[in-house]
């Protein structure tokens, strides 16, 4: 029996590109995903969403050897198209993407579902989904011997999790995103990954009320009897980027420590 050679592809990220978009501090899902990309050898275009935020990314980006750091705010006219054009006037071509971003305003996040105004609901879905699926659109002809996309979902597009409100809506709906899209860039190579982390304690999550007794639920009944880190999930997202995973694709993985399998 032998034993196979794989080509270095198969296990490194050396010579590929990725757009990492969400990286708002180091306690980030997007930073732990970066590190990750980075430490595989890929080169990475990184994102930030305003001047305030700024200052927080751009000492991450010179960590990651970023050449390129540019404005990205989804909710801002033309400015996706403008990140866009950059990549393809520095780069010529695109391998992976990364969309970590979601957003509810306070009143509809915080409101029932039921009672959700349509002003909130709109930005939720638009943020949270619509973004990705843009984003998506843009990618493709730059991905032109395939890629990989890959967004953030988490379990409350499944189950009612009680305080997520109508997050859960829209991630529900980015899930279906993922699948639909997976059908339709598959012939091209390009696959499209939700990846469900379990909850982690990021800036996003702070906007969630009493989230903190989630935390504790999930590590008291998942199977692992841990929390995720931000390192646990970059590391299992860009395992999905290389090519020893090219035939994986439209589904939700969840890195969660088994939590989701258990009543």
């Amino acid at each position: 029996m032998t034993i196979p050679v794989f080509p270095e592809t198969k296990v490194a990220l050396r010579g590929r590109k990725g757009l990492v978009v969400g990286i708002a501090n180091d306690q980030s899902i997007a930073w732990g995903c970066a590190k990750a990309f980075r430490a595989l050898g890929a080169e990475l275009a990184v994102t930030y969403l305003n001047d305030r935020a700024k200052k927080h990314v751009e000492p991450l980006a010179k960590e990651l050897e970023a050449p390129i750091l540019m404005p990205l705010d989804v909710t801002a006219e033309g400015q996706m198209e403008q990140a866009f054009e950059r990549i393809k006037k520095e780069w010529g071509r695109l391998d992976f993407l990364l969309h970590s971003i979601a957003f509810s305003p306070k009143e509809a996040l915080h409101g029932r579902v039921v009672d959700v105004q349509r002003d909130g609901f709109l930005k939720t879905m638009d943020v949270s989904c619509w973004s990705f699926m843009r984003m998506a659109h843009l990618a493709e002809p730059l991905m032109k011997n395939g890629g990989t996309l890959f967004t953030m979902t988490y379990y409350g597009s499944q189950m009612v999790v009680q305080n997520y409100n109508v997050m859960g809506v829209a991630k529900a709906a980015l899930e279906a995103a993922v699948r639909y899209m997976a059908a339709e860039l598959g012939p091209k190579g390009i696959r499209v990954h939700a990846i469900s982390p379990g909850p982690l304690a990021t800036r996003a999550a702070s906007g969630i009320p009493d989230f903190d007794e989630l935390m504790d639920k999930a590590q008291a009944k998942a199977p692992a009897r841990s929390l995720v880190s931000i390192d646990d999930v970059g590391a299992a997202t860009a395992f999905l980027a290389l090519d020893g995973a090219k035939l994986i694709t439209g589904d939700v993985m969840y890195i969660d420590g088994g939590y989701h399998i258990i009543d």
